[in-house]
């Protein structure tokens, strides 16, 4: 499950505070596909990133299964992340010097998981339609097809939460379809409580719930 606690986020410029998040209140019950919406400033990728532990807040708790991440230092939080935690960024963040195959296989090799990290990773690869792109370099694929590799890497060490920052943003329509396909069979199939900041309503349309920010404030969920 994850808890957030009257989270807030704030920064400075210059002279002046700017509040992103002001006082976040919510649950997603383990397993929930919950599609985060908002216009463009409402705080949806700042939240993510909270979510995650790639920042840090300015108050507030993020509690996953009942463990406050914003206590943790780097190095524990670090682990918390390969253990629970796979994120899909907009911009794929693929390593341009490893095949595709190697991209998946990394986060396991990181996890000191290697046993097996191999099959795991073609059969995920297999699994989004890339079979016969195991040895292609980034430079190799098409932008959907990146997407895909990225969607197979965050799902490598079977984490049981999903977070993804617009993982359709930057494809054609044809495509995003595919990739939203391959997002819910993979919710599906591995059992993963699923958030997804998106503007696309044929996404959010999917997901078991929304949450619409609006001003940094939960607007409705």
């Amino acid at each position: 499950m994850i808890q957030v606690r009257a989270l807030t986020k704030s920064i400075h410029t210059g002279t002046h505070r700017v509040e992103i998040l002001k006082g976040i209140d919510l649950e997603i019950p383990r397993g929930q596909f919950a599609a985060v919406m908002g216009p463009s400033g409402s705080g949806k990728s700042t939240l993510l990133g909270l979510l995650a532990g790639l920042d840090s807040p300015t108050s507030g708790q993020v509690l996953l299964d009942g463990e406050d991440i914003t206590q943790l230092s780097e190095d524990r939080m670090a682990v918390l992340r390969g253990q629970k935690i796979g994120f899909v960024f907009q911009s794929y963040h693929l390593i341009p010097t490893l095949t595709a195959e190697e991209n998946v296989l990394l986060p396991m090799e990181l996890a000191g998981r290697e046993r097996g990290g191999r099959t795991r990773a073609r059969e995920l690869l297999d699994r989004v339609g890339l079979k016969d792109r195991f040895d292609h370099y980034p430079v190799q694929l098409s932008g959907g097809e990146q997407q895909r590799v990225a969607l197979a890497r965050a799902f490598a060490l079977r984490p049981p939460i999903l977070l993804a920052d617009e993982p359709t943003g930057n494809l054609d329509s044809a495509t995003g379809a595919v990739v939203l396909d391959l997002i819910l069979t993979l919710h599906r199939e591995e059992n993963a409580t699923m958030v997804l900041v998106t503007h696309e309503e044929s996404l959010a349309a999917c997901a078991d719930r929304r949450i619409i920010l609006r001003d940094g404030s939960v607007a409705a969920w």
